[in-house]
Formats: C-alpha cells, structure tokens, sequence
C-alpha cells in the first residue's frame, strides 16, 4: 500500500466522519441482538474513539500493516473493547462487528468518491476491505485471549473455592476435598492448608478425602507431599475418607502411608485429633 493510497483514505475518513459514524453506529445498531440505552451509548463512545485513532494510524503510518507501531493505539483500543465485550457476555461475531458494520458506509463513500477511476476504486476497495477483515480478526483474537484469561481465573477462583480449609477446633483444621486432585489443585490445598497452618497454629489438619471420586498413584502422591508440607510447618496429618475401595487401590498400588494415620469418616480422624490435642467429646444427661 502506497503512501498516496493511505493518505486517500485518510483524508477519506477526515473529511467524513460525521456521516461515516452515523452510518458505522446505524449498521451496528441494526444488527444488534441486544438493544439498549446503556448498550448504545457505549457503542458510540467506542466509536467516536476509534475514527481519530483509525486516522491518525493512517497519517503516520506508510502502508496498512497493523502490527506496526504506527496502529498501537488502535489495537490497544480493540483489545479493551474486546476485554469488554467478553465480561459483558457478548459473542465472537458481535464483538468483530465493531470492525466490519464500518465497511458499508465506508465503501458507499468510496465509490461516490472514485466514481471517475475505477481501476482505482476497485484497488482501494480490495486493499481497504483487506485492512478492515484484519482488524476484525485481530478483534476476534483478543476476544478468545480475554475469554481465556477469564476462564483461568475463574477455574483458579473455584479450584479455592472448592478447597476450604475449616478449623474444627482450637488445635484441628479440616480440608474436605471434592473432586478431582491434579497437580495445579494440589498446589492451591497445599498453599491454603500451610497458610491456615501459620495462621492458627493448628497441631493437626485432617484431609478428608471423601469426595474424592477415585485414588491412583498421581492422587496419592499429591496427597503424600501435602501430609510432608504440613509436617514441616509443625502439624500432623490424618487422612479420612478410606473407603474399601481406596483402601483396595492403595495396597494394589503400593503406596506407603504406614506413618499416616487413616480414617474411614470424618468424625472417626476428628476423634482421634481432638485425643491427641487432649480434648473430649462427652454426651451430656
């Protein structure tokens, strides 16, 4: 793309934007699944901040490569629209329509424009509706990034969820864990169990493993380097939560857990935790 050829289309942008948001907003508004006043005024905003920034990346830059450093700006604007637009619940096609509702208005004007060469037109069209399917596509690629880094976050936020550390007792703290243990789950039970440890003083922390559909060798590994981690921070581990058929893996497995003390249920490991913090447990009358 020449100089002349984005300077054209500059001056194209410069001359028109009054009558290009218009029209841009018009489309956009027309196609909209949902349609409120909240909705449209942002819309519009979105859209008198992209016309300035669009030319202004067109002044400076020499050609219509939108990983130069000349169109920053406008994808830095992009990528916060299309954060946006994925917190707000909207989809990959209504986030790239920003983009491409701007072609029709655009191409109206450039064919009133360049009616009297169009062997011009016809190359300013191509290589224009070139810029503008990239940047839609560039808008479609932060879409997934931002909804990625959603994703992320709201798994690490229910992996803690779902690994509460309770404290029992003045002395005993309980993990009941539910689900599957991968290595990234166990690294967020054991960050919560050792924080908790240091935060009350515990003596003992009881994981109970009940909800812990099935056991295999990676699971009670995982679960052998929290009982060590607790160690050294100075509290003794009861696993609870045995059933037959855990207990069946395990020997078939050959995992070691001799110097574990093991419960079938919660209630059997809080017994024995609160005997050895020297408590009872009476019935009253």
């Amino acid at each position: 793309m020449s100089l002349a050829t984005t300077g054209h289309l500059a001056k194209i942008f410069t001359e028109n934007q009054e009558a290009l948001l218009e029209g841009w907003l018009g489309t956009m508004l027309s196609r909209l699944v949902r349609r409120d006043k909240n909705a449209e005024a942002e819309l519009r905003q979105q859209a008198a901040r992209f016309i300035p920034l669009l030319i202004k990346a067109l002044d400076k830059g020499s050609s219509y490569d939108i990983d130069s450093a000349s169109w920053a700006e406008v994808r830095q604007l992009l990528g916060e629209i299309s954060a946006t637009r994925v917190r707000q619940g909207y989809s990959p096609t209504e986030t790239a329509l920003f983009i491409f509702a701007l072609k029709e208005p655009l191409f109206a004007l450039l064919r009133s424009a360049m009616a009297a060469d169009p062997v011009a037109l016809t190359t300013e069209i191509t290589e224009t509706g070139s810029l503008f399917d990239r940047l839609g596509l560039y808008t479609i690629e932060e879409y997934q990034k931002s909804r990625e880094q959603v994703i992320m976050r709201q798994q690490q936020e229910l992996m803690e969820l779902s690994t509460p550390v309770v404290q029992l007792w003045k002395d005993v703290l309980a993990l009941p864990l539910i689900g599957t243990l991968d290595s990234a789950r166990t690294q967020v039970v054991m960050e919560s169990l050792l924080q908790k440890i240091i935060d009350t003083g515990a003596s003992i922390a009881i994981i109970d493993i009940t909800g812990v559909p099935t056991v295999d060798t990676l699971v009670a590994q995982h679960l052998l380097k929290t009982v060590a981690a607790a160690r050294l921070m100075g509290a003794d581990c009861i696993i609870s939560g045995i059933r037959p058929q855990i207990a069946q893996t395990i020997v078939h497995l050959g995992v070691n857990l001799e110097d574990v003390i093991t419960k079938a249920t919660l209630a059997d490991a809080f017994l024995v935790a609160l005997k050895r913090v020297g408590a009872t447990v009476a019935h009253v009358g």
